[in-house]
């Protein structure tokens, strides 16, 4: 092989200079050769003859091609001809014989094959190292060596399993991975726990051995080193013994197999003879009739035993066993070297073991799943086997009798699933009263509420796919599908409560009352009669009647008072003409012609024909004033009507007055009139004040009227169904204003309301109510002690409400009946029969044994058992066995006894106890037979012919445990209303009472049932659950007046805080931040800015101030009357406060005035200003004119220019208008609201350009535009109270019995709280405790010792006992023994094995025999990890057992100490840490320790363990000195080293001690001294507190820093010292040797400091 891939490479281009190169590839090319089969195999081949130029090369296969699927298809490939160097030649050049084929037979694969082929993936192998990663290696271990594992992938089919081409399986998923990186853990070497104390010696006397032992904590892995001995021993000496050590100890061998001699068949025979030949005698010795049928009732029931005891084939068969007597060495002797008066038995009976035998299986029983769905679920189907051998003697259990397994139904053909979904009913009407406040004073009135409400509805379950329920406008009850069990359902429960609306009637608003009209025909098309009435009208500000939710009972808008000489039009009066003096004169009397218009009753201006009938307007005579004439102004308008009617004592009266302007002259002229000339009089509002006015009652309900067709069924009105038309009717009555109803012609009967209107019926709808859910199960098992009567029930659901007179809910929705008598618990009991005659062992086995007899000894004997119901009938094995508790011991040892034996009645019955304290009982027997005379058989210490134990003592005191429960209210039913848990009607408060348990024990502290202390286990204490109070705040004060006087203001309205919210209750709303005691409400307000105005009376008479009393003319001053009145339709009424109006809008009081005098002209006074025109601007101009009244005499004053211009100067006398919009007002509710739907509003004002807010009018005569919304809809948030469901029922107890079990109650929250509602509570669910009951079970006692029987050594028997225990089931409680009869209901389990083992075999070694332990108990379950975090291969426990040596001869013949571990699940992560003492000395102790405490050997890494051991090399042997931390030899306190060249301590000085004297000491001289040791005190009491010591070293005997500082001051004051006395004596050299002098005290005095 290497040759031919060398000569392939020779051939190759430029292989000459690389030869050598392929020869040491050569280990690497065998794979290569593997890739170019083709290329270098036929160059081999060829050599001989001549080089290969050409060769066949191929491509990639193609996919498979062919019709069917399968293995028939065909794959094609490409294969051509090429040269060595690469370019495609002729196929001829290459050989035809080596030529590849092109095609070739394949797999095709078809998407069905997807079922039928899959990868199979073999199990990981182990983690193998990565080479190149194990050389980097480093010293120590941190996580673990990188590796990687492989695994076997195969392509398979499946149902044969048998191995297919790769290439099927890649066609649907992709091959897995074949390799993984993997991590192999550091190696772990066993670690194993600290030592056991030493055992005592093994010997009382000599010498003998103690040994000490561990046990292993966790095993060794990943390759880590083994354990160490368990075990450690040394030789311990006792007292020299007396007597020769025994060198023989008699050993006893195990028991052999059971076995028998005989057949069982040839027993039976015997015994089957025996039985006939009994028969005979006694059939003939029996005549009586009765007895022969006593007899043939026995021989039923023994044969029924049989039957039964087919089950249990028992055999008693014998056992033998080897007595030896064995050395010490460990090697066998003869029997007579162990000698003893009594050697143990070597046979016993025994019973032949039986393993269980079962039947075959049954039938799979069909599929729990009877139908097909979508869901993933699955059925289950069961098989059965019976038990035809129950085992015996056998430690194998029988095995499972049942077996099940998921099933699907078998697909089509099974009836679909039943689905179900929730079903929802109407929502009830909606619900104000729920939302209110405790304190509110609406509760109870739901019919005055309006706004935001809640309302509810059920939820129930139903089967969706039985197409039952329709959802048709009209319903069946045979469409609604009937309700099931609400568990059924599953996915979100529909909310059962949502927020509604019910609509608020809009409060009607009308505007002011209009001024009285004309008295007027009550119909003008129907002029009857002489009488009329005079109307007045007001109108609906806020919107169309009939609105959302209908206006409210609108007050009346029409008034009339009944008048005379009706006319429904007449003349207006529009301005007076100038005075035109009568004859064409220039002054003097003349008349007045009045423009007038005509108007119809509601003062619109009409076609003048229509007042041909009406009384024309005659001029008004006046006079034009001649030269030196007084002159008078014109009168003003009339006054408003004081009175608005008039009546006996009342009259209205309007004014009117004009004033002098000037006065006459002496000579020609007219005088003026008199005083009273100037004011006129006029009556007014003559009508009697008697008003009357329709009144209309409310509208009645809608009635269905017969005489009108019904319209379709389709018809909607106020979007609700309506069925039919029907008819409302209403009261209407003439009302007087003030008296009450009168006769209807005193009213307009043409303005009379309408009294009946259409309206259309909403459809009528029945009560719906679903079909009855099906009948509850009654209880299928019986239950023992419950005799009260089950019922069973059903029910059903109201689908829909009655409503519009449909038919009520009258059928009951609930039915129970009585559930059928259920059958009585049977209950099963296990019957034992008489106990067989005692087997003893053949006699040709036992014969040889000394002391045997033939026909007695100890034997085994058997018993029949069979199953029987309670009341004694026959039953099968099978239900014992399920109901019946264990069964009953099925053989026993017995005695037959010989001539030597004592014999002696059973044991009698205790006598009764007599109740005290104290008392005993007694039970006896008595001997029997020729016992009686044996001296042996009346030794009453050996055999017993009485006992006695002492009465239990009745004794008991209760005390209570635990603590309180939660308080809790008394259970019962609260009704509710209409389903509504309306807050307050509810019981959640109040008192109610909290339990705490009563444990009762009896003398002894054991925990007894609570009835022995005559209580019902509980201590009940009163306790109130606090109700909730919801914040209280006063009512609505009332609203302030509007801030404004003029446009859109605020006004106000507070609430009081009045007691803060408790307890949970109602939050209260946001307080005023700055009061936090107040509420504030604020809504927008419109003031009419003309509703007060400025009422100026006439000027008065210019008074002149200085008077010519000749011409009565001159300069003064005139003044007017200005009050501010409340203006109305009728005009200025009342006089009001003048703070009301406007204080920059009030007139003059007084002005300047000129009085013309005679002969002067006269001119009017001054008209009103033209307007400016916009925009406002200085070089436009307004002006104002006067006339002339009076022209002047020829000597007077002319008239003068009675024009007046000013420039329009902007916010003085020009003003640009324009609109404004405030802001939005908070949502505004009805008052009969709570909340819901609201509106917000905002006001428009007119705003002058100076800022001043003045009437409308002003901006609307400009024509602004005004496209704002003024209103719009809202929402506040309803503050919904926390609605809680009902309390479920109690759970059970969490503990079958002891002390702290409890039951737990829970509820849910319905409907989370909204918006300022009540808030849920936190306690959500509540717990009270169980009555205490004792914790009984069974326990194990303790094994006794391994005994072997008459023997020293070998196979024996250790036992122990059940016994019957109380606790109260706490941890630290400990288990109490009581009567067996507490343990009588109580399972035989102990430590979850049904299987009791109170016997089993042990080896007791023989002295000198070396053996293993018991098994240690299992350790902590240890995960691997690393820095406390798992590496996830799972937890490992370990137990190991020690080698016990008892002679050090015999150590050849010791087993292997043995190792065991298990995989666990419950692992933790634990790290060992090196610990170490403090030193003592130069040693510490050193130990490694688990992170949980334990200290162990072996777990810390060796390389950091710390030192225990500090002692110096040499050791320090100079006075004075120790070994240190370092390792290093120093001095203790007070001595400093001397160190030698090397760096070692030569010996260790005093340090000298400089004493400075105190002011006390007489003695001034300072010297150096001996001083005694400075840590010892000082031997001269009168001198302390004079003296201080110097002390320059530290205790660790190095300089201390002082001295440092000292030293190198004293440098620095030497060399001022030299510079001095060199400057002084400038010889350089004397003062060095000075210097030199100076410092050799101080040397001297440093002489031995090691450090200087």
């Amino acid at each position: 092989m290497g040759l031919r891939a060398r000569r392939c490479a020779s051939r190759s281009p430029g292989a000459a200079g690389r030869r050598r190169g392929v020869l040491q590839l050569l280990p690497l090319l065998p794979p290569l050769l593997l890739l170019c089969p083709g290329a270098c195999g036929a160059a081999a081949q060829g050599e001989a003859e001549a080089p290969i130029l050409y060769l066949w090369r191929t491509g990639p296969w193609g996919r498979c091609m062919g019709d069917e699927c399968g293995p028939g298809g065909i794959q094609t490939r490409a294969v051509w001809c090429a040269h060595v160097e690469g370019w495609t030649t002729l196929h001829t050049n290459c050989k035809q014989a080596e030529r590849p084929s092109n095609q070739q037979s394949c797999f095709k694969v078809c998407d069905w094959h997807k079922e039928l082929y899959d990868w199979r993936l073999g199990p990981w192998n182990q983690c193998q190292p990565v080479i190149s990663r194990s050389l980097e290696r480093g010293l120590e271990c941190i996580k673990g060596e990188e590796g990687i594992q492989v695994r076997e992938i195969t392509c398979v089919e499946k149902e044969k399993d048998l191995p297919a081409e790769d290439i099927i399986c890649e066609y649907f998923e992709p091959k897995p991975l074949l390799e993984q990186a993997c991590l192999i853990p550091c190696q772990q070497d066993c670690i194993v726990s600290e030592f056991s104390a030493w055992s005592e010696c093994s010997k009382t006397c000599g010498s003998g051995l103690q040994h000490r032992a561990r046990h292993v904590v966790a095993p060794p892995q990943f390759g880590g080193s083994g354990c160490p001995n368990l075990t450690e021993f040394q030789v311990c000496q006792s007292s020299p013994c007396d007597a020769d050590e025994s060198l023989f100890s008699l050993h006893v061998g195990p028991w052999s197999t059971c076995s028998t001699l005989h057949s069982r068949q040839v027993r039976q025979a015997r015994r089957r003879g025996k039985n006939k030949e009994r028969e005979k005698d006694r059939g003939k010795r029996v005549r009586d009739p009765e007895a022969r049928e006593l007899i043939k009732k026995k021989r039923n029931r023994n044969r029924q035993n049989r039957q039964e005891n087919k089950y249990w084939d028992i055999q008693i068969g014998y056992q033998t066993r080897e007595v030896t007597c064995m050395n010490k060495t460990g090697q066998a002797a003869e029997l007579r070297f162990c000698q003893q008066e009594k050697l143990p038995m070597t046979f016993q009976s025994c019973v032949i073991t039986k393993e269980c035998q079962v039947s075959e299986w049954s039938e799979w029983s069909p599929c729990s799943k009877t139908c097909h769905d979508a869901a993933p679920s699955k059925g289950i189907r069961v098989r059965t086997r019976l038990i035809r051998q129950f085992p015996i003697g056998s430690e194998n259990e029988c095995p499972e009798l049942e077996e099940k397994e998921p099933c699907v139904s078998p697909g089509d053909a099974a009836a679909p699933c039943a689905t179900y979904g929730w079903r929802t009913t109407e929502w009830t009407e909606c619900r104000v009263d729920p939302l209110l406040s405790q304190q509110d004073k609406r509760r109870g009135n739901q019919t005055a509420l309006c706004g935001g409400g809640v309302q509810t509805r059920e939820v129930y379950c139903v089967r969706t796919n039985e197409n039952l329920l329709s959802h048709l406008p009209t319903h069946k009850d045979s469409e609604a599908s009937k309700p099931v069990d609400l568990k059924l359902c599953i996915g979100p429960v529909p909310n059962t409560t949502q927020l509604c609306h019910i609509p608020c009637p809009i409060e009607c608003e009308v505007s002011p009352w209009s001024a009285w009209g004309p008295c007027t025909y009550e119909n003008c098309n129907d002029q009857q009669g002489k009488k009329g009435f005079k109307l007045r009208k007001r109108r609906i500000t806020n919107g169309p009647p009939g609105g959302s939710g209908g206006t409210g009972n609108c007050p009346h808008l029409l008034e009339a008072i009944p008048c005379e000489e009706p006319s429904c039009y007449e003349w207006k009066a529009v301005r007076l003409g100038d005075c035109e003096p009568d004859n064409g004169k220039e002054c003097g009397p003349g008349t007045q012609v009045q423009e007038v218009v005509c108007i119809n009753s509601d003062g619109e201006e009409v076609d003048r024909q229509l007042c041909r009938d009406a009384i024309f307007p005659i001029p008004v005579a006046c006079y034009a004033s001649c030269p030196r004439d007084c002159v008078l102004s014109t009168w003003s308008a009339w006054s408003s009507c004081s009175h608005t009617c008039s009546g006996k004592t009342t009259e209205g009266k309007q004014i009117r007055a004009r004033s002098i302007l000037a006065y006459a002259g002496e000579e020609g002229g007219t005088h003026c009139p008199n005083t009273s000339a100037l004011q006129e009089v006029r009556s007014c509002n003559e009508h009697p004040c008697t008003v009357y006015h329709w009144q209309t009652g409310p509208w009645g309900q809608c009635i269905e009227d017969t005489s009108v067709s019904s319209f379709n069924t389709t018809t909607a009105w106020n979007r609700e169904a309506s069925c039919s038309v029907g008819m409302q009717t209403r009261k209407v009555i003439c009302v007087r204003v003030n008296v009450g109803q009168v006769g209807p012609k005193k009213c307009p009967e043409s303005l009379r309301p309408e009294t009946v209107r259409p309206c259309l019926l909403p459809c009528r709808k029945d009560c719906i109510v679903s079909p009855y859910s099906d009948w509850t199960s009654c209880p299928s098992s019986c239950k023992e002690g419950d005799s009260r009567v089950k019922k069973q029930s059903r029910h059903r659901v109201i689908i829909q409400l009655p409503a519009n007179g449909g038919r009520d809910c009258t059928e009951p929705l609930y039915e129970e009946k009585a559930c059928e008598a259920p059958q009585a618990c049977q209950s099963y009991r296990w019957k034992t029969h008489k106990w067989r005659r005692c087997q003893l062992v053949p006699w040709s086995v036992r014969q040889d044994s000394p002391g045997a007899q033939e026909g007695c000894g100890p034997g085994r004997q058997a018993r029949a058992i069979t199953c029987r119901k309670q009341d004694g009938g026959q039953a099968g094995i099978h239900e014992c066995l399920q109901y019946a508790g264990p069964v009953p011991a099925l053989t026993q040892a017995c005695q037959v006894p010989c001539q030597d034996d004592c014999q002696f009645t059973s044991w009698s019955k205790f006598s009764s106890c007599n109740g005290d304290c104290g008392a005993v009982r007694t039970r006896k027997r008595t001997i029997v037979g020729k016992s009686k005379k044996k001296e042996k058989c009346k030794n009453s210490h050996v055999y017993p012919l009485i006992e006695t134990q002492y009465c239990p003592c009745d004794k008991y005191s209760a005390q209570p445990v635990g603590n309180w429960s939660d308080c809790i209210l008394p259970e019962g039913k609260v009704e509710l209303l209409l389903g509504m848990k309306v807050q307050g009607e509810i019981k959640e408060c109040g008192q109610g009472y909290r339990y705490q348990a009563m444990a009762c024990y009896d003398q002894n502290g054991r925990l007894v049932e609570a009835s022995r202390c005559n209580s019902h286990g509980y201590i009940e204490e009163a306790c109130i659950i606090p109700c909730p109070s919801d914040c209280k705040l006063s009512e609505w004060s009332n609203w302030s007046r509007c801030s404004k006087s003029c446009g859109s203001g605020v006004k106000v309205r507070s609430k009081w805080l009045r007691e803060k919210p408790y307890n949970g209750g109602r939050p209260c709303p946001k307080l005023d931040h700055v009061n936090q005691a107040q509420v504030y409400e604020v809504v927008p307000c419109q003031s009419d800015c003309s509703q007060y105005i400025w009422v100026a009376e006439p000027w008065s008479v210019c008074k002149v101030t200085f008077v010519d009393m000749r011409d009565n003319c001159g300069e003064g001053v005139q003044t007017r009357k200005v009050r501010c009145m409340q203006n109305t339709a009728d005009g200025p009424s009342d006089h009001v406060e003048d703070y009301l109006c406007d204080p920059e809008e009030m007139p003059l009081g007084s002005r300047e005035c000129k009085l013309p005098c005679p002969e002067d002209c006269v001119i009017s006074e001054w008209g009103p200003w033209t307007r400016c025109t916009l925009p406002c601007n200085q070089s436009n101009f307004r002006q104002r004119s006067a006339d002339p009244i009076r022209q002047p005499a020829d000597e007077g004053r002319v008239c003068p220019d009675a024009v007046e211009q000013e420039p329009c100067n902007l916010n003085k006398n020009c003003f640009h208008y324009d609109y404004n919009v405030t802001d939005w007002s908070t949502c505004q509710l009805s008052e009969k609201a709570v909340c819901g739907n609201g509106i917000k509003t905002r006001m428009l004002d007119c705003v002058r350009s100076d800022g001043k807010s003045v009437d409308l009018k002003y901006c609307e005569e400009l024509g602004l535009e005004r496209n704002w919304q003024m209103n719009t809809s809202c929402m506040v948030e309803c503050p919904v109270n926390c609605q809680l469901s009902e309390w479920s029922p109690w759970s059970k107890c969490s503990q079958t019995c002891g002390l702290t079990g409890k039951m737990i109650r829970r509820r849910t929250v319905t409907q989370p709280f909204q918006g300022d509602g009540r808030p849920c509570p936190a306690l959500m669910d509540q717990s009270k405790p169980c009555p205490v009951k004792p914790c009984y079970q069974w326990q194990y006692g303790q094994w006794s010792p391994c005994r072997v029987q008459d023997a020293q050594c070998g196979e024996g028997t250790r036992t122990r006992n059940i016994s019957c225990v109380v606790s109260d089931g706490s941890a630290d409680d400990f288990s109490k023994a009581v009567e067996e009869e507490f343990c009588t209901d109580v399972e035989p389990i102990i430590d979850g094995n049904k299987k009791m083992i109170l016997e089993e075999s042990c080896t007791q070694p023989c002295p000198g025999d070396c053996y293993l332990k018991d098994w240690s108990s299992w350790s902590l379950c240890q995960l691997t990890c690393v820095n406390g975090e798992d590496l996830g291969f799972g937890g490992i426990q370990v137990r190991s057992r020690a080698v016990i040596i008892q002679e050090l001869e015999n150590q050849h013949l010791c087993p292997e100490q043995m190792l065991e571990t298990k995989s666990c699940d419950d692992g933790q992560c634990y790290e060992y840490k090196w610990m170490a003492s403090a030193w003592k000395g130069s040693s510490r102790t050193v130990w490694c320790q688990r992170s949980d405490g334990v200290n162990v050997t072996g777990g810390c890494l060796v390389v950091r363990q710390p030192d225990a051991d500090r002692s110096c090399q040499p050791p320090c042997s100079q006075a004075h000195s120790y070994c240190s931390e370092t390792r290093t030899c120093s001095c203790e306190e007070g001595y400093t080293e001397a160190l030698s060249s090397n760096g070692t301590l030569e010996q260790c000085t005093l340090i000298p001690v400089l004493v400075i004297p105190t002011v006390e000491d007489k003695r001034g001289d300072v010297k150096t001294s001996r001083a005694v040791h400075p840590t010892q005190p000082s031997s001269n009491p009168a001198g302390l507190g004079r003296t201080w010591f110097l002390q320059p070293f530290g205790p660790d005997g190095r300089l201390k820093t002082w001295v440092y500082g000292v030293a190198a001051g004293a440098f620095v004051l030497l060399i001022f010292i030299v510079s001095m006395i060199y400057l002084a004596c400038k010889k350089p050299k004397k003062p060095q040797r000075r210097q030199n002098n100076r410092l050799k005290p101080l040397t001297l005095a440093y002489d031995g400091d090691a450090d200087m």
